[in-house]
């Protein structure tokens, strides 16, 4: 069965599997996520995303520490991810794109997909997307 959806609900969606990934596997959850999709585009923004700890060691230490220690971190969580945006949004992640600005406390991630989805969405009409489930047969 496909779960039709609009595209805000989507987007709503994939923050919240992304809030759920930061909290599980980085041990502490943005305050806010906001998705937006665009094309074959997914451009995650997690707000205080830092720890008070990560927010004084960047004053003790720089910044490239803590950047690269991230960086690492969602590097190795890259398997897991793919898979959530997947399951979500029905096609391949390309590649994934990630920066983090410890001034803000904010993290993007844009994730490359094999489809338009924007157009997959136009195409089946304007008020619902019909996606599917990877693990859903057609």
């Amino acid at each position: 069965m496909v779960t039709k959806r609009t595209k805000g609900q989507l987007e709503a969606e994939i923050s919240k599997a992304l809030v759920k990934f930061e909290l599980e596997y980085m041990g502490r959850g943005p305050a806010d996520a906001r998705t937006h999709v665009v094309r074959d585009m997914i451009l995650v923004r997690l707000k205080g995303i830092l720890t008070p700890a990560e927010e004084k060691l960047v004053k003790v230490e720089g910044v490239e520490l803590l950047k690269d220690v991230r960086a690492k971190l969602l590097e190795s969580g890259r398997d897991m991810l793919d898979r959530i945006i997947k399951d979500l949004v029905g096609c391949d992640v390309i590649s994934m794109h990630a920066d983090l600005s410890t001034r803000t406390g904010e993290r993007i991630i844009l994730f490359i997909v094999s489809e338009d989805l924007e157009r997959r969405f136009y195409q089946e009409g304007r008020d619902r997307w019909p996606l599917k489930r990877a693990s859903q047969k057609t």
